[in-house]
């Protein structure tokens, strides 16, 4: 018997699925602090779809991707970041200023100037 796509999982039936064992859900629980399924009496857990996808996706990190554990939780935790930036970003772009007549003179001026910056740069990087 399959459960509907949004159904609650058990530990054993998420560890069926997707061939995990039962204790590294459990290990993963306790090293992911977004993981955090609803356990019921009994300390009973029951996934949602949410932290279903949230262990197919540290599944993929750790063991297709060779992220380590705590290489993971940061790229987990940049990822949980970036929405909210998004969220708050500006809903309309604004229109391109107009260039002004010597627009190829000052884009000359920054050329030259970011070359310079790069010599530097390089000309310091050789002395070490």
């Amino acid at each position: 018997m399959t459960k509907e796509q949004g159904a609650f999982r058990t530990i054993g039936e998420l560890s069926k699925e997707l061939s995990i064992k039962p204790h590294i859900l459990r290990y993963w629980e306790d090293q992911f602090a977004m993981l955090t399924p609803l356990k019921r009496a009994g300390a009973r857990r029951h996934y949602r779809p949410e932290d279903v996808a949230m262990v197919k996706r540290i599944n993929r990190l750790l063991n297709e991707e060779g992220y380590t554990i705590k290489g993971a939780r940061k790229f987990l935790a940049s990822r949980r970041k970036r929405p909210e930036m998004v969220e708050n970003a500006p809903q309309s772009v604004p229109e391109a200023l107009p260039l002004s007549e010597n627009a190829l003179e000052d884009n000359s001026l920054i050329v030259a100037e970011l070359k310079s910056i790069r010599d530097q740069l390089s000309h310091a990087l050789d002395q070490d």
